[in-house]
């Protein structure tokens, strides 16, 4: 199958909803996602951006899968960027579009000087596991993802 990969562009969006839903439903939280087209433009494509994202696509099929990521920095390391989303549609799975994608961002931190690339993976998605340690990243089991949610934050009170 060709594709091709590139920046997301704004009118990307309903593409990149579609695949942040169907990745919602993989995880089995189909009714977690709270974000809408208007809020990807805002924050992806407005004047302050929070994250970039890679699409892979094709002429036939549109936006197949995407890498959303965003810079962080770590106080240790300096300079790291955050994989948020690798996800390709169902439908295109095992085409070497994750592969692509994945070894895009590499490319991308290394040309950027970039110390670290993290993210996070479920432990029960053993495919996504093997497939980073096939690159050799470290899946810690020790370390817990930690998260806070908007009720919380409004409930608080300082």
């Amino acid at each position: 199958m060709e594709f091709n990969l590139r920046f997301a562009k704004p009118e990307d969006v309903g593409g990149i909803l579609e695949l942040i839903n169907e990745l919602a439903r993989f995880e089995n939280e189909p009714d977690a996602v709270e974000i809408d087209e208007e809020y990807l433009l805002k924050h992806g494509f407005g004047k302050h951006k929070s994250f970039e994202c890679f699409v892979a696509e094709s002429k036939t099929d549109g936006i197949l899968g995407m890498a959303l990521f965003y810079n962080r920095f770590s106080t240790w390391k300096g300079l790291t960027i955050h994989l948020e989303d690798l996800i390709v549609k169902e439908a295109h799975r095992k085409k070497g579009i994750g592969k692509a994608l994945f070894e895009k961002l590499i490319g991308y931190a290394k040309s950027e000087n970039i110390n670290r690339l993290e993210w996070v993976v479920l432990d029960w998605n053993t495919n996504a596991i093997d497939f980073y340690e096939s690159y050799g990243a470290t899946v810690f089991k020790e370390w817990r993802t930690v998260q806070m949610d908007k009720n919380k934050i409004e409930a608080f009170n300082y």
